[in-house]
């Protein structure tokens, strides 16, 4: 892997909050002697340097692909870096305490991006699992599940008088079943006027609120979109009807 060694540096000093930081005892690659050095853990790197108040880092230990474990050694406290290619270097530190050596061990066994793939998959199993339980405690058998009745079932005194078959004369369509209608039942819509052109079929009346129902929320349940679907739906189809029967007439007789 190429790094880029100022960035390294910048990286390794600047003020970003570090994982862990301290002195460890670094036993020399060459040599089997310890080095007292810095050591600061910033993500998945382990910088050490000569002193710590040094502004450049000596080296760096990139911990992808690598397992931390104890090992026996001159040096009391000591664990091991180790990597999984044949000529991998293996680091061989020594902290100062006990308690020094856990925390150092515990913070470099997490700081690989594997560790957190696997941290990120547990969460996710348990959310998941917590998903699932949480649908399975809301089902109920069906016997004791009830519909609630919708807006419309619990106002029907709001919505207009609708009847069940739309009555026809003459191939006409007639609407007077609405209240206030001002029509006879014996009005004819569509049809020709004196010019001989098509007349164009009325529009349904809208229902006008009343002043008591202007302010209560129960006033639109009639204008829900369910209701215009159903009414738009029901007219469509006498609409379709009558132009299909007024093309026919149009036509002619078929020879």
């Amino acid at each position: 892997m190429k790094l880029n060694e100022r960035s390294l540096a910048f990286y390794a000093t600047c003020d970003s909050p570090a994982d862990n930081s301290g002195f460890l005892y670094k036993r020399g690659e060459r040599h089997t002697a310890y080095h007292r050095r810095w050591f600061v853990l910033k993500g998945n790197m382990l910088f050490y340097f000569e002193e710590r108040e040094s502004r450049e880092p000596v080296g760096v230990i990139v911990l992808e692909g690598c397992t931390v474990e104890l090992c026996d050694s001159a040096e009391a406290f000591a664990f091991a870096i180790r990597f999984g290619g044949a000529k991998s270097r293996t680091y061989v530190l020594a902290a100062e305490s006990q308690a020094a050596m856990e925390s150092w061990v515990k913070s470099l066994s997490r700081a690989s991006f594997d560790y957190m793939r696997l941290v990120v998959r547990e969460l996710e199993k348990q959310l998941e699992e917590m998903r699932l339980g949480t649908a399975g405690g809301c089902q109920q058998s069906p016997g004791s599940w009830k519909q609630k009745p919708s807006g419309l079932e619990q106002f029907p005194e709001r919505l207009p008088a609708l009847p069940t078959v739309l009555p026809k004369e003459n191939g006409c369509a007639v609407w007077n079943n609405a209240p206030g209608a001002d029509q006879s039942p014996n009005t004819c819509y569509g049809g020709h006027n004196s010019q001989g052109s098509p007349r164009p079929l009325p529009l349904p009346p809208r229902r006008r609120a009343s002043s008591s129902e202007a302010g209560s929320a129960g006033a639109a349940v009639a204008e829900t979109p369910s209701t215009f679907c159903w009414l738009h739906e029901r007219y469509g189809r006498e609409v379709t009807q009558l132009r299909q029967e007024w093309l026919e007439r149009r036509r002619g007789p078929r020879l």
